[in-house]
Formats: C-alpha cells, sequence, structure tokens
C-alpha cells in the first residue's frame, strides 16, 4: 500500500472527507466530523494512525512489529501503523475499515426518546 492507494480507500467509505487541519504534512481523513485516519505526508515511510478498541489495540501491538502505540495520540484508543510490507493490503483496510466503524457507531449510553 502506498499513499494513493490509502487516500483512495479511506475517500471510498460513505461519508468520508481529506482534510489538512494540522498544516500541509499531516493528513487527516473524518467522517462526521471525527477523524478515523491521521498519516504524515513528510516522511519516506508510510504510516498511519487509525482508532482502535482498547483490548484490540493491544492484541494487535503484541501480534504484529508493524503496529504500534499511536504517536501523538491517546494511546489507549489508537494505534501506529507502520506499512513495512510484513501485513497484507487486505489486513491494512480491516484496520482501516475497524477505525471508520468505532468513529461512525452511535454513541452508547444514550437513550432514545419516548
Amino acid at each position: 500500500m502506498n499513499i494513493e492507494t490509502l487516500r483512495h480507500y479511506c475517500l471510498s467509505r460513505p461519508g468520508a472527507e481529506e482534510t489538512l487541519p494540522f498544516g500541509p504534512d499531516t493528513l487527516v481523513f473524518k467522517v462526521n466530523g471525527k477523524a478515523f485516519l491521521l498519516t504524515g505526508l513528510d516522511s519516506e515511510d508510510l504510516r498511519f494512525n487509525v482508532k482502535c478498541d482498547p483490548e484490540k489495540a493491544l492484541e494487535l501491538r503484541e501480534q504484529y512489529a508493524c503496529v504500534l502505540p499511536g504517536y501523538h495520540m491517546n494511546k489507549k484508543h489508537w494505534n501506529t501503523i507502520v506499512v513495512d510490507g510484513s501485513v497484507s493490503s487486505a489486513l491494512l483496510k480491516e484496520w482501516i475499515d475497524h477505525s471508520y466503524e468505532l468513529v461512525t457507531a452511535k454513541p452508547k449510553g444514550k437513550k432514545k426518546p419516548q
């Protein structure tokens, strides 16, 4: 996966938008105003941050060397993925989808009006 493939995949998610809220070197993909993926544009190697269920985040970090605690993010809820060829593009897309789904999920604990 390269930056163009990553951009295309993120923008293919329903309602996704590409933003640069932190300046020209950090690309942020959002849905409903909430970030689901961030990536730097100024490094040689491709890496990106994705939101992750806290328990799953720990499991992935233990299982894959390319999964690190989220750089400049809440490390409980975010992972940094180093795209080094050690995992398939399908698995990278699965992690992106998981992040997207967490951001688009309905808030828990709120009761519907009766």
